[in-house]
């Protein structure tokens, strides 16, 4: 079942790129969240997009907004992906229970193994404000994150 704009967003915890355990309350009544769901590092498309938020997606230095990106890599692979490509935010492993976080936003592919392009905008409070779900060939346009999040001012 999806998530939907106005619910409150399934709680989670997934290990990051280092191995440090992230919860998405620890972030409620502090950060409006932006919650990146995509297939695979080190793919193209997945890499264009992370790329695109690490160079023009200035929010992710708010002191207001944290920026957590999920798939089902492993933490190894996560760390990997971001000293290659000089990430310095969040790569959540949906490893193990495979894909279990995305299925709870309904952004999990069962056929393929992995989940689809899926990104919320989380409100202080753990209220989805806003969602986009892309196919897994097609990228998302990161200048809505920014519209939808200047919403939330």
């Amino acid at each position: 079942m999806a998530v939907e704009i106005g619910e409150q967003a399934p709680d989670f915890e997934l290990t990051d790129q280092h191995g440090t355990p992230v919860k998405l309350s620890e972030f409620r009544g502090s950060k409006n969240v932006v919650l990146v769901f995509y297939p695979l590092a080190f793919s193209g498309v997945c890499s264009g997009e992370l790329c695109a938020i690490r160079d023009d997606f200035p929010e992710i230095t708010r002191d207001d907004v944290e920026m957590l990106t999920v798939s089902v890599d492993s933490m190894f692979t996560h760390r990997a992906w971001a000293e290659a490509e000089g990430f310095n935010f969040e790569l959540l492993s949906d490893f193990w229970p495979h894909g279990d976080v995305a299925r709870s936003y309904g952004v999990f592919d069962d056929d393929r193994g992995l989940s689809t392009r899926g990104t919320f905008i989380i409100d202080k409070s753990g209220v989805v404000r806003w969602k986009v779900v892309n196919p897994i060939p097609q990228a998302r346009d990161i200048s809505e994150y920014q519209k939808a999040l200047a919403a939330l001012d």
